[in-house]
């Protein structure tokens, strides 16, 4: 019975053996088998990482033991050489159960002897094998990034993981498994672009002929959209500056589809329509054409915003209509709003009015009507020295026609018929304006000096 006891502790020993071991194995190289099963979808530069890794670690301990020579083969043949490894431990350690079984026997210990010894024995074999684990993993597991090295992930921490972080924690690795398809990049801003409903067919600088003339004003007429208004209307208007195109719009029936939108409410149309018509009304036949609405756009000036563009534009064709004298009494109704916007707007107001009612002082006829409105006083301002050259000149020649036209029409014997509010009045009989003329003799500019001289002399 004492043989039978004996090999039966053996067996028992054996299997016990076989089962620590196999412990061992899923604690230190079974995790590394299974991290790499679960880490079988990772990017392929990581699987050619881990296997250089594998191979350095084959190097180190390949002195160690025979398991270890075959680690850089592959997960399969490393797997197989743990196997052969193991079980070649397992005989050892039978024999080493065995040797343990027969000491324990000649010292006379019973059952309990022989089983503390056995697990004495598996137990320092356990802490050897998991320390060369440790050693292993250490040396295989523990991948950072180098310090030094750019991220590859650029902005916003694109950096893979360390390894380690990816052992620790495998709830971390299937999130990460399950997002990966999904973009943490922020999208880029997109911003809202104004497109029209309807392609313009033409560039605003592009010069026409007669039948895209046509198509444009077609498109003028039936769109009710200010933005292709706007387009339409200044292409229509760099046309007008050209000879050829001024009577090709005329003989299309393009004046009255312009002038048409001179009455709409958006300003900026109104102006795009005046800037047209002013280039348009260069030619005589145009201006015999546009005279039908010049009342409307004076009224529609004199209302509008103070010193606006539509303003301004407005003035500069009231300017061209009244260039020659055949329409300048259609205006003469609006001399008082002339002059009291000649002091209210601003400078370049200021030269655009007076231009304008140069242009009825140059006409005799219409000296009458001009000198018997009522002016501002404070029209007397503008002769003072502080203004520019353009101002001054300006002023100086809007005064020396009329004092001209005063003389040869006979007016200074006519006195009484004019008010003291009158412009006859300020410019003749107050004397001041003399005054200012006369202090202007000494001003620093030549040109100006020049022109008060002539002035002067006339008086």
């Amino acid at each position: 019975m004492g043989r039978t006891r004996e090999a039966g502790c053996v067996a028992a020993g054996v299997v016990i053996g076989a089962g620590a071991c196999y412990c061992v194995y899923r604690l230190t190289w079974g995790r590394d088998e299974s991290e790499k099963i679960w880490d079988g979808d990772d990017e392929e530069d990581e699987e050619e990482e881990e296997s250089i890794d594998i191979v350095e670690t084959g190097v180190k301990t390949g002195k160690g033991a025979k398991a270890n020579a075959g680690m850089g083969t592959g997960a399969r043949l490393q797997g197989e050489a743990k196997v052969k490894a193991e079980v070649g431990m397992e005989l050892q350690s039978g024999s080493d159960i065995k040797a343990a079984a027969q000491v324990g026997a000649q010292s006379g210990g019973g059952l309990e002897a022989k089983a503390k010894a056995l697990f004495n024995t598996l137990k320092e074999q356990a802490s050897a094998k998991a320390g060369r684990g440790a050693r292993l993993s250490t040396i295989s597991g523990n991948r950072t990034l180098a310090p030094s090295l750019p991220c590859p992930g650029g902005r916003g921490g694109g950096c893979h993981p360390t390894r380690s972080s990816r052992v620790g924690s495998r709830a971390s690795g299937k999130t990460k498994g399950r997002t990966r398809g999904k973009s943490t990049r922020t999208p880029a801003t997109t911003w809202p672009v104004r497109r029209g409903k309807f392609n313009f067919p033409y560039k605003i600088d592009d010069i026409l002929g007669a039948p895209d003339l046509q198509k444009v004003l077609n498109i003028l007429e039936r769109s009710n959209d200010p933005f292709i208004q706007e387009i339409a209307l200044v292409t229509l208007g760099n046309n007008a500056a050209y000879s050829f195109n001024q009577n090709a719009i005329r003989e299309l029936g393009g004046l009255p589809i312009i002038a048409k939108l001179i009455k709409t409410k958006d300003p900026i149309i109104r102006e795009k329509a005046y800037n047209a018509l002013n280039n348009l009304s260069v030619n005589a036949e145009n201006q015999g054409k546009i005279k039908t609405y010049i009342s409307q756009v004076c009224d529609d000036t004199m209302i509008c915003r103070l010193d606006s563009a539509v303003q301004m534009a407005g003035l500069r064709l009231l300017t061209n209509m009244t260039v020659t004298n055949h329409y300048q009494h259609l205006l003469s109704y609006s001399f008082p709003d002339f002059f009291a916007l000649l002091f209210l707007g601003n400078y370049f107001t200021k030269i655009q009015i007076m231009k304008l009612i140069i242009n009825f002082t140059e006409n005799p006829a219409m000296t009458r009507e001009l000198v018997s409105c009522k002016v501002p006083s404070e029209l007397i301002s503008l002769f003072n020295k502080e203004w520019d050259r353009e101002i001054l000149l300006n002023i100086l020649t809007l005064f020396e026609n009329i004092n001209d036209n005063i003389k040869n029409e006979g007016l200074a014997s006519s006195k009484k018929e004019f008010s003291r509010s009158s412009l006859f009045f300020l410019f003749k009989e107050s004397g001041v304006c003399v005054k200012k003329i006369k202090a202007l003799a000494n001003h620093n500019d030549l040109v100006v000096k020049v022109k008060v001289l002539k002035v002067l002399t006339k008086l």
